[in-house]
């Protein structure tokens, strides 16, 4: 971690998820309801109606038919995540200015560099993605989405843009360069034997991200050891 950058223990994901279970009203919501953090879905409102135990969790054969299908709005996090995750955003953003301001500076600790357009730039040792291990970071995901026991979600964030078609999808070549990616930092240390087994991965179009300005995509991770783990992510 670079010096100059010091952790903010009271933003810390962990921290409030514990405070938001420790709330004596879990059931109520943490922002005026005609003003939510960000947009959120029908499926959001319907989540936040609900107490985690009358929500089921995404098993493996549900997570591989919603991503195949291209569903990534029906990916659900437990209602009381969902609340404290919302609490989360409102928080860091009134600290903050935004959650990519947050990520850059208390979890991926990149600067970006100065632009006269505007645009988010950083210093890369490649302009090709995935190319040097210093222009990405693999990381844990903070807010994880609900999944059966045996289930991690890993996020892949990245310096340079991966291609998109025009609805903010990955076209050809951007899913060409994450599949060789995923295949060779992913399913081989997994040693996973069919493909699809230990190793999902997707990215949301722009519509469904709520970090829009930072490329990354998700990977899911099923029945890998811990210190496997340990090794992809910081």
């Amino acid at each position: 971690m670079p010096p100059h950058f010091e952790i903010d223990k009271s933003s810390l994901p962990s921290t409030f998820e514990s405070t938001w279970k420790a709330n004596p009203d879990p059931s109520a919501l943490p922002f005026p309801r005609d003003n939510p953090p960000f947009a959120l879905t029908a499926i959001d409102w319907h989540q936040l109606s609900l107490t985690d135990a009358e929500f089921t969790p995404h098993s493996w054969a549900n997570l591989h038919h919603l991503i195949s299908t291209n569903q990534l709005d029906e990916l659900k996090r437990w209602p009381s995540a969902l609340k404290a995750y919302l609490a989360w955003t409102a928080h860091v953003k009134e600290k903050y200015g935004s959650v990519m301001v947050y990520l850059l500076q208390q979890r991926l600790f990149w600067e970006p560099l100065e632009d006269e357009t505007g645009a988010l730039r950083f210093d890369v040792r490649s302009a090709m993605p995935f190319a040097d291990p210093e222009d990405y970071t693999i990381l844990r995901n903070d807010w994880t989405y609900s999944f059966e026991p045996g289930i991690r979600h890993i996020v892949v964030w990245l310096k340079q843009r991966l291609p998109v078609n025009s609805e903010g999808a990955l076209n050809d070549e951007g899913r060409r360069l994450v599949t060789d990616f995923v295949g060779k930092e992913f399913r081989q240390k997994a040693g996973e034997k069919e493909e699809g087994s230990k190793i999902i991965w997707f990215k949301n179009t722009t519509n469904l991200q709520s970090v829009r300005s930072l490329e990354h995509f998700h990977v899911l991770v099923r029945d890998v050891d811990e210190d496997v783990i340990r090794r992809w992510v910081v």
